[in-house]
């Protein structure tokens, strides 16, 4: 089969069980025990060897007649979809992510998260609900969790119980096992969707109103700086890749993650990504550091994934430095909160300027913030799109150009509301007017 003479499984049975116990064993052999005994005799056939040589569709045949020839041998009944089920789990063992490859091929599915064995949940269609599907053991998903890490060039171990990672569509991983995960490993996966859509397309979800989709093309087109703000998994980087849309082809971009996440259409894209320290003593290379060579390497864009910590004060810089239509994400629940982020962040950088200077800093770079928010429905909508007029005494200026208002809930619990303009122009249309926009924010915004 795959090149390996096939070894007997000897299956011992206790002196102490009677004829009837061993009998009503047989008849009520649960689907588990006969799955973990011919995963037994499939992986002593297998050579590595050979397998690695195969198609994953060559794998799939190979183990299927495999899984049939071991069940008749051992007197296993099963049938045709259960020798189906059973091929496929080994193979998704054997290639993929085990009991997660089902969910990882499920569309609809954003997050799988892992807290232990037993207990797997997944985000699908913007709702948490339990999946059904579990690992034999810990010692099952803790395997699983090093094969990931492993395949990055990382290891997870009591002395290394955190490890962030990406699969190799795009995923991201995060990994923690005991002693900090006290109820065993846990696994959290953020799906990547390679189907990237656009404001349009956004808008026909519900995201936004047509006219909103229309306004965040204009600001992208307009190199107007842009802060993305919204909670964990609101879909701050999925309206990130859709403004990129308006981004002209001739401009060169560069963009920095943790995680490369970020898809975006145009010829002339970088992509960088930082690396964490490893346990062979490479050093760690942060944001920071990426976005400082990134302003020696031309761009006319720099997109940041995630604005967390120092490198906040060289963003503020490069988008006052020639670098105009630069944008980033940051978790935050409204504007407000997200200047304040901003401003602590700025601190942490450079805490030897004032912070009035650093208010003021803020206030001239950057141009508007977007708010964005997964609601109780399950649903993400933009719910603001604010642009920050300037400073008055302490306190930022912001004007909401498009906004959510909450009317109510229908019967299926659905959020009722409408999308509202400012019916007012923006201070960057003069942006607008330059780029020959300036028409089409007037009839956007309700402006004669």
């Amino acid at each position: 089969m795959f090149g390996r003479k096939k070894q007997p499984l000897h299956r011992a049975q206790p002196d102490d069980m009677n004829d009837v116990e061993l009998s009503q064993a047989k008849v009520t052999h649960h689907s588990q025990d006969r799955f973990s005994a011919i995963q037994h005799e499939v992986m002593a056939a297998i050579e590595p060897a050979v397998v690695v040589q195969l198609s994953r569709q060559e794998l799939e045949t190979r183990t299927y007649e495999a899984v049939g020839e071991i069940a008749q041998r051992l007197q296993f009944p099963i049938g045709a979809n259960e020798q189906q089920q059973i091929s496929q789990r080994l193979v998704d063992e054997l290639l993929g992510l085990g009991p997660l490859q089902c969910l990882m091929d499920d569309p609809e599915i954003t997050d799988i998260m892992v807290n232990g064995h037993d207990e797997v949940f997944i985000e699908c269609l913007g709702k948490v609900k339990r999946a059904n599907v579990s690992f034999r053991d810990e010692e099952h998903v803790l395997n699983l969790a090093r094969r990931i890490v492993s395949r990055v060039g990382r290891r997870v171990d009591e002395t290394n119980p955190m490890v962030d990672a990406r699969l190799s569509d795009g995923s991201r991983v995060n990994v923690l096992i005991p002693p900090l995960a006290l109820d065993g490993t846990c696994i959290s996966i953020r799906k990547f969707n390679e189907h990237k859509r656009s404001l349009h397309q956004l808008s026909e979800l519900g995201a936004m109103s047509p006219d909103m989709a229309i306004l965040l093309d204009i600001i992208a087109r307009s190199r107007v700086n842009v802060l993305i703000s919204g909670g964990t998994g609101a879909g701050k980087t999925t309206l990130l890749n859709a403004m990129s849309f308006g981004i002209s082809p001739e401009e060169r971009i560069i963009t920095i993650e943790d995680a490369a996440e970020l898809k975006l259409q145009q010829p002339h894209v970088v992509r960088v990504e930082t690396r964490p320290a490893s346990a062979e003593g490479t050093a760690a290379i942060d944001q920071r550091g990426l976005l400082r060579n990134a302003l020696r390497m031309r761009p006319d864009r720099i997109i940041l994934g995630e604005v967390r910590g120092a490198e906040a004060f060289d963003m503020m810089q490069a988008m006052n430095t020639g670098h105009d239509g630069s944008m980033c994400t940051l978790h935050a629940n409204s504007p407000t909160d997200a200047l304040i982020r901003l401003e602590n962040m700025l601190l942490m950088a450079e805490a030897r300027l004032p912070l009035a200077a650093i208010r003021r800093q803020v206030a001239s770079t950057l141009d508007v913030i977007v708010q964005i928010e997964r609601m109780r429905d399950g649903r993400r909508r933009v719910v603001s799109i604010a642009e920050i007029v300037g400073l008055e005494g302490e306190q930022y200026l912001t004007h909401d150009l498009y906004r959510f208002n909450y009317e109510d809930q229908d019967a299926q619990g659905n959020i009722l509301g409408q999308f509202v303009s400012a019916k007012t122009l923006p201070r960057f249309s003069h942006k607008a007017r330059y780029y020959q926009l300036e028409k089409q924010l007037k009839r956007v915004m309700g402006v004669q």
